[in-house]
């Protein structure tokens, strides 16, 4: 580890960051509408963005500084056991091919902003509606935190903030400077920064990874002396070797499962989906989204080297952005440092701007102020944005970095909860929207319950998302026990209130919704005047 700020690599993670920013405020002026002050332009881009627009955004969304640091970090703390992202981003494309295009062409014409509109819309109930708000915004800011704890990392590591400071606000005024920055460019343009800056993230992601894989090994005596080192490591910490033991198998298949489930169900993954100008664009990303998946299995490798390069740090987010600053040359270790920190913005804006329309239609508006104005709309999810990367910031300086991993792991059990209304609602109707929301409430409960009764070795409680599966006796995946027992209630109460003929709320959509494309009759007549125009 070297010793004080190193210079060089900080000149060129600030160059890239000022690049960055002056593009996120130019972004306002990126396929500007006629009319801003719509949900619709501020927090989806006025739905027009085309396929690779659209696929920048959507890694970008997906492919996060969590992701760059956490995956590998995992392999190295782990093994192969790390490696379950790997697997569960290839079950997710099959999965989303069946089910977004037919979101997007019902949310395209019925002007839905969120999940919540579409389950308003689909079931006719608010309080269904509030739920999966709720668990969205919920499940979204310890996300938005670990992002900061991204940015936070590779400061560390180049010497600034952080540290042994014993100012705390000299410690931390790196990070509140990135917030700072982040804060005001989403502010300013919306859902258009982050898929212009998306170009730049990926693009430098591609790029560390490519000379990565190609370079460390070189250094260190190649692969084979590489997995030799990891495997004697695994080993001696009694871990079995590379392979994961067999007792870990039911959790690597259920965690895999059930992240594939969940990762679609988080607002910010819909919100980059419904940005897309046309049903066509969804199908074709769901084909080359898997190019992402590539890249993040050789991301995972890295783990491995970190261990051939007898990286030591106490803190396992440390140790990627430490193998780029003892492996690479000064001026490339900043452009890693970059492609993380940069890898963080990305999401956090299209994160905060998600759980932002939220707030504004399924809880502003629904309970508050149903008479809200488009423009009242934009300016309420504009502050709502703010306060929540306010509230990720103050989560990152207050709390131990693994309180923040922990609770964005429970974070994933809760959004899984919302699958039954969601993607049930794309494919039928016949589930009772009381039952859908009595599944919610016992799936919630189970996974908060299970969750909190989980240790790890620096927790007493939400140390991990594993636990034994009730009558199956093996450990696996809370999030995806919580999902069999909501859907089960959900069949259940279904069966029992059709049979006392409880009333139904009024489905406002139809069947042709579903597969309607952008310039299909009808389509546009029932759009804001400036979604309508931004879609062609």
């Amino acid at each position: 580890m070297k010793d004080g700020v190193n210079g060089v690599a900080l000149g060129v993670f600030i160059f890239f960051f000022l690049a960055v920013t002056v593009m996120g405020f130019l972004a306002a002026r990126w396929r500007r509408a006629a009319d801003e002050h719509t949900l619709d332009e501020w927090g989806l881009g006025g739905r027009s963005f085309g396929t690779w627009v659209t696929w920048f955004l959507l890694g970008g969304d997906l492919y996060t500084a969590y992701t760059f640091v956490a995956v590998p970090a995992a392999v190295y703390a782990a093994g192969a056991a790390g490696f379950f992202a790997v697997p569960y981003t290839i079950l997710v494309y099959p999965l989303i091919f069946t089910f977004l295009p037919r979101l997007w062409s019902v949310s395209h014409r019925h002007g839905y902003v969120t999940t919540s509109d579409f389950v308003r819309g689909r079931f006719g109930s608010k309080g269904l509606s509030l739920a999966v708000a709720v668990t969205g915004i919920l499940a979204t800011m310890p996300y938005i935190a670990l992002q900061l704890v991204g940015i936070q990392a590779v400061l560390d590591v180049m010497g600034v903030g952080g540290g042994a400071s014993s100012n705390a606000f000299v410690k931390d005024l790196p990070l509140l400077i990135a917030f700072g920055v982040l804060a005001a460019y989403t502010y300013s343009s919306g859902l258009r920064a982050p898929a212009l800056i998306a170009f730049v993230k990926d693009t430098l992601i591609y790029i560390v990874i490519a000379v990565a894989i190609i370079y460390i090994p070189i250094k260190l005596g190649g692969f084979d002396e590489i997995f030799k080192a990891a495997s004697a490591k695994y080993t001696a910490a009694g871990a079995g070797g590379l392979v994961p033991a067999e007792a870990g198998q039911w959790t690597y298949a259920t965690l895999a499962l059930g992240s594939a489930l969940a990762l679609f169900m988080y607002p910010h993954s819909v919100t980059a989906t419904l940005s897309g100008r046309s049903r066509e664009v969804i199908r074709r990303n769901t084909t080359i989204l898997p190019l992402y998946s590539l890249m993040l299995g050789l991301l995972a490798l890295l783990g491995f080297m970190a261990i051939a390069a007898g990286v030591k740090v106490t803190n396992g987010q440390l140790a990627i952005p430490q193998l780029f600053e003892d492996m690479f040359p000064d001026w490339f270790a900043g452009v890693a440092f970059a492609a993380i920190g940069i890898g963080a913005l990305v999401p956090a804006a299209i994160m905060s701007i998600a759980a932002a329309n939220l707030f504004t239609r399924n809880i502003y508006k629904d309970f508050i102020n149903p008479d809200a104005t488009p423009r009242q709309e934009t300016r309420v999810s504009k502050l709502v944005s703010l306060l929540v990367k306010v509230g990720a910031l103050v989560f990152v300086l207050t709390m131990d970095k693994t309180v923040a991993i922990n609770f964005q792991l429970l974070g994933g059990i809760w959004i899984l909860q919302t699958f039954p209304s969601l993607v049930g609602g794309l494919f039928t109707r016949w589930f009772h929207r009381w039952a859908l929301l009595g599944g919610w409430a016992v799936g919630m409960l189970y996974g908060t319950i299970a969750a909190y009764g989980v240790a790890s070795p620096t927790q007493k409680h939400f140390g991990g998302s594993a636990k034994e599966i009730p009558g199956i006796g093996e450990i696996g995946y809370i999030g995806l026990t919580a999902f069999v027992l909501n859907a089960a209630v959900a069949v259940v109460l279904t069966f029992a209130l059709r049979a006392f003929k409880a009333p139904d709320g009024v489905d406002e959509t139809s069947p042709g919704d579903y597969t309607a494309d952008a310039g299909d009759a009808g389509v546009e007549t029932e759009l804001p005047p400036a979604t309508a125009e931004a879609s062609h």
